[in-house]
């Protein structure tokens, strides 16, 4: 396990990994939170009309759940090139401490992609509202945008967390479809 390379998953690759993993384990990290402030012209809309996706904005008393998913040293250069093609639109790599709670090891260091708003894609801050009727409007090659946060919403549950932000954004995109 020395090479292998843990990636920290928030929004679809929570609910959708899509890649080969060793390993995959609910976790935490600190001092952010996620929100849908990132513009999709790739995946959940087109351009001139995106949809809305998350990114993590910086919080320090934040605490955001995901998912971690460990790649094998041997798939490490493949499944990150993939991963660098699947959050091309506007994602950097950061590296984060991961928390587990439950076995070992309690945490780790880790990879996760983060879209700030110095990318071509953010959208930045809305109301839940406005979010969600952009969200209910958009469309793109991997589907309709509202399927993205009924499916992260229902993921996030499965996991236990408490998202507020999103959650509140699902309502509005129930009551909007």
């Amino acid at each position: 396990m020395s090479d292998d390379v843990w990636v920290f998953g928030y929004g679809s690759l929570v609910w959708r990994p899509d890649f080969y993993f060793a390993e995959k384990r609910p976790a935490i990290i600190s001092g952010w939170v996620r929100r849908f402030w990132q513009g999709s012209t790739d995946h959940r809309g087109v351009p001139g009309a995106p949809g809305r996706v998350v990114t993590l904005e910086a919080a320090n008393d934040g605490t955001c759940w995901g998912m971690a998913y460990r790649i094998a040293a041997p798939d490490v250069k493949s499944i990150m090139a993939a991963l660098d093609y699947r959050e091309k639109g506007g994602y950097s790599l950061e590296t984060v401490e991961l928390k587990f709670h439950a076995g070992e090891p309690v945490s780790v260091e880790g990879l996760v992609y983060i879209g700030t708003p110095e990318n071509p894609n953010y959208l930045g801050p809305e109301t839940a509202e406005r979010i969600a009727a952009q969200v209910v409007a958009s469309t793109g090659p991997s589907g309709p945008n509202d399927e993205y946060v009924l499916r992260l919403a229902e993921a996030l549950r499965t996991l236990g967390a408490d998202d507020p932000h999103v959650f509140e954004i699902e309502r509005y995109v129930r009551e909007f479809s």
